[in-house]
């Protein structure tokens, strides 16, 4: 069952205004330098810039540029978030992005107070998420069956304050299963082997409401096999998504004129063979340059001579892996 009154300390899950002592925060250079780092008292970070004083963040409002000692550089001082954990973690293994984190949280229906079950805890990227959305009262039941990737996660749990709501398990679950008995609300599966996990995956779901699982698997033979096996055990509603990155580049380009008979080169005005009264034709001639000149000073503004217009950047990593959802009731 979710637990109930948790204390909830952690910055991955409850915001604060200032940076204190003992803080936890995301040193910000650019989008591909950041750095956690925690906040002490007469401490001292490093970085290519130079020297930045510890006491000198102390106090400051989340989001504050402070300048090196020398004066040559700055960092962006930013409160923890699963995003940024997510750009800035020891890589243990390979590690979701939050494109694939957005559509499993929405599609596993997590929310406050739910109680999920991850296999395949990996370098945590995940887990994080989990967590800021089933707290303050939810539990994430996370194992993974490499020793040395459960120690240093149980140590990040403690220094990020997690350990309340995640619960670290050293177990091989494809032989050994959960150990747990209708408890969950969501099942999520990163294992090389998805489908020897889902008979033990389905033994966790409780009773009497709708459970709902998902697995992420790099190949479409792992998709095959888990779907034979999901169907297998009772699941329905089985679907497949690959998610997929299309990142466009915004650009204010200038205006280019049509071609007309005015600004094409070599055009010719020809007369016209009718005959025009005395006087007439040069009024009408000046009637029309006139008009040609207010079009033209119309249109000679800022944002009329603008156009806003995107393109796909072809550089962007593309497939990662396939996430396959399904559902179950348990009567």
């Amino acid at each position: 069952m979710a637990a109930v009154g948790k204390e909830d300390h952690s910055p991955f899950t409850k915001y604060g205004k200032t940076i204190q002592d003992g803080d936890m925060v995301i040193a910000y250079v650019n989008p591909l330098d950041l750095q956690a780092v925690k906040i002490v008292k007469d401490g001292t970070m490093n970085n290519k810039y130079g020297a930045f004083d510890h006491n000198s963040i102390i106090g400051k409002p989340f989001g504050t540029r402070v300048l090196s000692k020398k004066g040559n550089g700055h960092i962006t001082f930013l409160h923890p978030t699963p995003e940024l954990w997510t750009a800035c973690l020891p890589h243990r293994t390979q590690i979701l992005y939050m494109p694939d984190i957005a559509l499993v949280s929405s599609l596993l229906d997590l929310k406050p107070g739910a109680v999920v079950i991850e296999s395949g805890t990996g370098s945590g990227s995940f887990s994080h998420s989990i967590a800021r959305t089933i707290a303050p009262t939810g539990t994430l039941h996370t194992f993974e069956y490499h020793e040395e990737r459960v120690l240093k996660f149980k140590d990040e749990l403690a220094s990020h304050d997690l350990s309340s709501i995640i619960h670290v398990n050293h177990r091989n679950v494809c032989k050994d299963g959960f150990g747990l008995t209708g408890v969950s609300d969501a099942v999520f599966l990163d294992l090389p082997s998805p489908w020897e996990a889902v008979a033990a995956a389905k033994e966790t779901f409780k009773k009497g409401k709708v459970g709902r699982i998902c697995t992420f698997s790099p190949a479409i033979e792992q998709v095959q096999r888990t779907c034979e096996e999901l169907e297998k055990f009772g699941f329905y509603d089985v679907r497949m998504f690959e998610t997929l990155i299309r990142r466009q580049e915004i650009k204010t380009l200038q205006k280019k004129p049509l071609p007309t008979r005015d600004n094409v080169t070599g055009f010719t005005k020809r007369e016209s063979p009718k005959r025009k009264r005395d006087g007439q034709d040069d009024e009408d001639e000046e009637a029309a340059e006139g008009g040609e000149k207010e079009d033209e000073e119309a249109a000679t503004g800022d944002k009329a001579d603008q156009v806003v217009v995107s393109r796909t950047v072809q550089n962007v990593a593309g497939h990662t892996s396939f996430l396959v959802f399904a559902s179950i009731f348990i009567e």
